[in-house]
Order: structure tokens, then C-alpha cells, then sequence
């Protein structure tokens, strides 16, 4: 279906000429993680909130399709637009409205990006409490909407647990404000809360109210290569319950990734760890520099002593400690083998060796070309998996994601851990999703969209 002529004219009308993107000018810009994000002929940018609810009551009314879009990193699909859609974009309401130190909250639009709320938080000794390598591009309305977790959600949670309001627009136009900024709210149903995770499914997230919290102190790094998987949740909990700092994050990747990372970041000198099988990424902070490097050291013997470390190396430097954390978010897997396939599961910490090491015996039997990578945050069991062979496989996704996936609700653990359903994980929706949950799924995308404008052929 093509978007005509008299409707493209109609939507101009209500943001202004300048804040639209035709065809033409998309060709020109980035299209984020996936290109498909720009299949829409036309891209509206509000500035307002009531901009943005009359674009919704219009397009409803002429039954478009609305693809609500933030800094497009999302890794599910949920961002992607096709011909006879519209893309509402978020940037412009990219402005931080208040900032409260005292009661550590925050109010701003949903197209301020992670980076400049962290900027900003720390002008005040404050953070926002969730961190992830998206973070110069990710958008507050995208984390809401995709409930981003990242690598500080073992301690502060993921965004549904940041999160203290919210203004939505709804399919209809009409705009539901419950921006309240305290943590202790019973009024009724939350029901502002069924738009955390739901993908721009059911509405249009404008404006964010958070929790921030203390931010951390100097930090220590170290890159640890552990002999094995058991090892490494060991040295997870034998962090975890250190009292000589505060752990600030652990990370996981295997050593065919850090060898990848180590060659795209010239980082030859540490080229050794990523011979052993996996290797760990700990970070943790104190009072001060010192204490927190001498709490880190103290946390290497006591873990060597027990046999759960091959080799380490602690970053001397910031510049260190840039390298370590590139090494780690570096997607330089995808750069050297193009067209794999991500998933993204998550595993009660305890049952991620045994899940791991089905998961390379399945994909063995099944493909023996197959090569499984892995990078996670394994303080929460939150891995993800890139599959690769000696071609792109992007089409072989359905006929893979069973070998990951099928064993998860048996370890109580989810096909989904971060990044949301968008169309990649649907049929896995439709396959392990608990049927009465489906329905009430269902049954409340008929309640907020009755007339399926919002985000169309996402998650169900």
C-alpha cells in the first residue's frame, strides 16, 4: 500500500515541513542497526507531545501504520517500516525537563539518549542506573519500550525497575500522563506499566519520569580467562559477595569473541586470554582509586587460590579500561562473519554451564560448520548467542532458534531476555508463549489499538 500524496500533505501540515523526511532524504541518513528501519516513504518528527497526539488520531483515522522509532540500535526488528507506513521519530523531544538531586529523580522527553542523561545525572554525583554500549544512540522512549536491561541490571534492575511514570499517546490520540516521581504508588492499576516492553505496540512513549541512583566510585578493571564455564559462575559469586567494593559489573564472553574483538581493537598484548575458552570482564568501584584497585587484586589472588582464573590482566589506565570494555562490546564477530544470527536468552545463573554446553553439542549434531559465539552479562544470566557459518545465514534463523531456545522455561529461564520480540522472535512467541498470556496479549492490543495502527505485525 502506498502512502498518498494528500495524506503525506495532511501530516506535514501538523509538524511542519521541516520536520519531515521523504524517501529521498532517508536514502541519505542512518538507518541504525537494521536498514529495513527505513522502508517507510515518509518519516514525521514531532516536537511536542500534542504534536504527536494528532499524528496518532489522523493516521488512525485513515488507518496507517505507525512505527515508532528512537536511536534505532534495537536488535529484534521492532523498528522496522514498510511502504504505506509513516515512521514517528523521537529525537526532537530530546529535552531533560527536570532533574531532582535531593529526590534522585528525573523528568525528559523519550528522545533524550542514555549518554546525555548519564552526563547530565553526573553533574549532580548522580546516574541513571542502567548502562549498555547502545548508550551515545539509545533513546529513554526505546529502553522504555523495549525494557533495556544491560549490564547493570544484576543490581539496579532493568527499565521497568527504573522507571516511576510515564506519558503515552495512545492509537486514538487521547495521551495518558502519570509522570508521578515517587516509589510508592497505589492507585488503582499501574497501567501506565503495560507499555514498558511492549514495543511501540500499544502506544507512543513521550515523556519518561526515573529513578537514578548514586553514581559509583573510581573504578578497577580486570579481563580475567577462566578454564571453564563453572569457573567463571564461581568467580561471579565469589564477587558478588566480596565487601571490599561495590561490583559494578560482570561480564562474559567466550574466547572465540575476545580473540575477534582483541584483532578489530589492535589489542595484541591481550590476545592471550582469549585462548582460554571464556573469559570474564569485572568491574568493580570504591571510596577511591586505591581501594577500589587493592579490592580488586585481593578478589584475583582469593579467586586464583581457588583454581577459577587461567589469566588476568588488570587496566592500568582509562585507556585500558576503554580497550577492556571494547573487547567486550566490540561487534567485530559481525564485521568478520557477516549474516549470523543473534539471540538473546536468558538462564538462572547456576544452570548456565550445563545450558551452554547443550547448546554447543546441539548445534554440533545438527551443523557441524555452525560456530557459536557468546557475550553476556553473567551476574543475571543474560547471554547472547551469534551463530555463524562460512556463509550468511540470516534465512535459517526459524530452524535454529529451536536448538537455543526450546530447553529455556524447563531451567526457568526466557527466549527473550533484553531486546524485545519485534518480528525476530515472533514465531518463537507463538511456539513457547503461555497461551493465556497470549490471549490477554491479544486482548489488550485490541483494547489500546483496535484498529492495528501501532507498529504493525510487531510482537503478535
Amino acid at each position: 500500500m502506498h502512502l498518498s500524496t494528500e495524506h503525506a500533505v495532511n501530516l506535514k501540515a501538523i509538524v511542519g515541513p521541516e520536520a519531515v523526511r521523504t524517501a529521498q532524504d532517508l536514502s541519505t541518513r542512518d538507518a541504525g542497526v537494521d536498514p529495513a528501519n527505513f522502508g517507510a516513504s515518509l518519516m514525521i518528527r514531532p516536537g511536542t507531545t500534542d504534536e504527536v497526539a494528532r499524528v496518532l488520531a489522523y493516521c488512525n483515522a485513515a488507518r496507517i501504520g505507525v512505527v515508532p522509532q528512537g536511536g534505532r540500535t534495537g536488535l529484534s526488528g521492532g523498528a522496522e517500516s514498510h511502504e504505506g507506513e509513516i515512521i514517528v521519530a523521537l529525537d526532537r523531544l530530546n529535552r531533560i525537563e527536570s532533574l531532582d538531586p535531593l529526590s534522585r529523580t528525573v523528568v525528559a522527553g523519550a528522545g533524550v539518549t542514555l549518554a546525555a542523561l548519564a552526563e547530565r545525572s553526573a553533574a549532580h554525583g548522580l546516574a541513571p542506573g542502567i548502562d549498555l554500549g547502545a548508550r551515545d544512540s539509545a533513546t529513554l522512549g526505546g529502553l522504555v519500550s523495549t525494557n533495556a536491561g544491560g549490564n547493570a541490571a544484576f543490581r539496579h534492575g532493568t527499565m521497568r525497575d527504573r522507571v516511576l511514570g510515564l506519558e503515552v499517546v495512545l492509537a486514538d490520540g487521547s495521551v495518558l500522563t502519570e509522570l508521578g516521581q515517587v516509589r510508592k504508588r497505589n492507585e488503582g492499576l499501574a497501567v501506565e506499566r503495560l507499555f514498558i516492553g511492549a514495543e511501540g505496540t500499544l502506544g507512543v512513549v513521550t515523556r519518561v519520569a526515573l529513578s537514578l541512583i548514586a553514581s559509583p566510585g573510581p573504578p578497577a578493571t580486570a579481563l580475567i580467562a577462566v578454564p571453564d564455564l563453572s569457573a567463571a559462575v564461581s568467580l561471579c559469586d565469589l564477587t558478588q559477595r566480596s565487601q571490599e567494593f561495590d561490583l559494578q559489573a560482570v561480564e562474559l564472553m567466550s574466547g572465540n569473541h575476545a580473540a575477534a574483538t582483541c584483532r578489530a581493537a589492535g589489542a595484541a598484548q591481550l590476545a592471550p586470554l582469549a585462548v582460554a575458552p571464556y573469559v570474564v570482564l569485572i568491574e568493580v568501584s570504591a571510596l577511591d582509586a586505591t581501594a577500589a584497585a587493592a579490592g580488586l587484586l585481593a578478589l584475583l589472588e582469593q579467586a586464583s587460590e581457588r583454581g577459577l582464573v587461567a589469566d588476568a590482566a588488570v587496566a592500568q589506565n582509562q585507556a585500558q579500561r576503554t580497550t577492556f570494555w571494547r573487547i567486550r562490546e566490540d561487534w567485530a564477530v559481525d564485521r568478520e562473519h557477516p549474516g549470523g544470527l543473534w539471540y538473546d536468552v536468558s538462564v538462572p545463573v547456576a544452570g548456565l554451564p550445563g545450558y551452554l554446553i547443550g547448546c554447543h553439542a546441539r548445534l554440533a549434531a545438527h551443523d557441524s560448520s555452525l560456530e557459536l559465539f557468546v557475550i553476556g552479562h553473567l551476574a543475571d544470566g543474560n547471554v547472547h548467542l551469534t551463530v555463524n557459518g562460512s556463509r550468511p545465514i540470516r534465512e535459517r534463523y526459524e530452524e535454529i532458534a529451536p536448538l537455543l531456545t526450546d530447553e529455556l522455561a524447563a531451567l526457568g529461564g526466557s527466549f527473550s531476555a533484553e531486546h524485545g520480540i519485534g518480528l525476530e522472535k515472533k514465531a518463537t512467541l507463538l511456539r513457547l508463549g503461555a497461551p493465556v498470556r497470549l490471549v490477554m496479549m491479544r486482548r489488550l492490543k485490541a483494547m489500546f489499538d483496535p484498529n492495528g495502527i501501532m507498529n504493525p505485525g510487531k510482537v503478535l
